[in-house]
């Protein structure tokens, strides 16, 4: 296949990135010389280029079989992992399939084998049993943040899996903690370990504010406000308090997008999308986005309600601060409340209680053409200039999806560029361009 980069240096060239940090010098090496590979990182650190790297530079070229399975514990990871590979640009096919899912797209989608396949256990799982998947070239197994799998209940089909898979020579598993033991089925014997657990050189801050009640609501309000035109996400354990929290929100005019797993698929990839490009600034949130969610730098994450585990709180704080870089966790504590053992101890932190959240400057447009009718970022950027007469500060990221597309503009331009660019044609199709709500 022509258009392949399996250079280490042009890919990370596309992907705007110097040099590989430490941990994923060390990683591609062990990957790249040893046939088991343990890697623990903190959340953020770029565990996902560490094995993606070596394992694209090892792929054969002429093979027409799936040679690469990644397992991942959420829809998420699996989308996020297929993204990066792709803007990678490596040239090699890849999918990612999950519940929730169409199985329809799995079919049309594996009807030419990818030579990566990305995918929760239970789909994964699924499709095994159903042998729509040729599994024998598959030589290389990677179960990424592999302890939360088991947590979340994936024991008995990743078991199946990796018992199903006769041909490996390589196994990789990655995690964001130590608690858990490699369990038995996965058959490591003698594995090259790296631990960087102890490594993270952020500069986290931790800091409390008490509510002058019991009711946190307008204290979080306030939070908001005096934390200004930052980005961050509002931790709460319970999904009736992530409605409470939004409706409040909702009633005051501040934009905000929720994240937990009851929501629809749909909902959850848009409010992502919207949270990544700056239409909303704050993400409510279970501890589902603790971890494997592709989600910018955050400035803050506001523990509304704690974890009930440590290492939740943990994986809560890695969100922000994360490789080399700044960030505080706040923990809202109520009247009278009392603080979990492992969240006591933070300085308390008075804020200013007259500021007001300021509105975002983005929306979000959606289009209905994405990859599969050839249709380019570069395509979009044009007809939103030319047609749309956007400058260069008006138009923001650009997120494109196999059959859609989602734009970020600027809020004063929305109902013109609707009214002016919808019906319009992107390469030989027709799209519709509306505004995502």
């Amino acid at each position: 296949m022509s258009g392949r980069i399996k250079d280490q240096q042009a890919i990370l060239e596309k992907l705007g990135i110097e040099k590989l940090n430490p941990m994923q010098e060390d990683a591609h090496q062990a990957i790249s010389q040893h046939p088991e590979v343990v890697l623990l990182s903190p959340t953020g650190t770029g565990k996902t280029l560490a094995f993606l790297l070596p394992i694209i530079t090892a792929l054969d070229p002429a093979s027409d079989m799936v040679q690469v399975l990644i397992l991942v514990p959420s829809r998420e990871l699996a989308i996020q992992i297929e993204q990066v590979i792709r803007e990678m640009g490596s040239g090699f096919k890849t999918n990612a399939v999950y519940g929730g899912r169409a199985g329809s797209k799995d079919k049309i989608d594996l009807k030419h084998a990818p030579a990566i396949l990305v995918g929760t256990p239970g789909r994964i799982a699924d499709h095994f049993r159903r042998e729509t998947i040729n599994i024998d070239g598959i030589k290389t197994l990677v179960l990424d943040e592999f302890d939360k799998s088991l947590e979340v209940g994936f024991e008995t089909e990743m078991r199946e899996i990796v018992e199903s898979l006769r041909y490996l020579d390589k196994k990789i598993l990655t995690s964001a903690t130590q608690k858990s033991e490699i369990p038995h089925f996965v058959g490591i014997r003698e594995p090259k370990l790296l631990n960087y657990l102890g490594e993270a050189t952020s500069q986290l801050q931790i800091r409390t504010v008490v509510s002058a009640s019991s009711n946190k609501l307008e204290t979080l309000i306030q939070l908001i406000g005096h934390l200004g035109d930052k980005n961050g996400i509002i931790f709460c354990s319970l999904k009736d308090t992530i409605q409470d929290v939004s409706d409040y929100l909702e009633d005051r005019h501040i934009g905000h997008a929720c994240f937990y797993g009851g929501l629809e698929q749909i909902d959850r990839e848009r409010a992502l999308i919207k949270f990544r490009n700056g239409t909303h600034r704050l993400l409510i949130a279970t501890d589902l986005a603790a971890r494997g969610i592709d989600v910018p730098e955050l400035d803050f994450i506001i523990h509304y309600e704690l974890p009930y585990k440590k290492e939740e709180f943990t994986h809560r704080n890695g969100r922000t601060a994360r490789m080399n870089s700044n960030g505080t966790a706040y923990i809202l504590q109520g009247k009278k409340e009392s603080l979990s053992d492992f969240a006591q101890g933070a300085e308390i932190e008075e804020i200013r209680k007259d500021m007001t959240p300021s509105l975002s400057n983005w929306e979000t447009l959606f289009i209905s053409g994405g990859r599969k009718d050839k249709i380019s970022k570069g395509d979009i950027a044009g007809l939103f200039f030319k047609q749309g007469a956007l400058q260069k500060d008006e138009l923001g990221t650009i997120e494109l999806k196999s059959d859609c597309a989602f734009v970020a503009v600027h809020r004063s331009k929305v109902r013109q560029l609707v009214k002016d660019l919808n019906n319009s044609k992107l390469k030989s199709k027709k799209v519709r361009i509306s505004l995502l709500e």
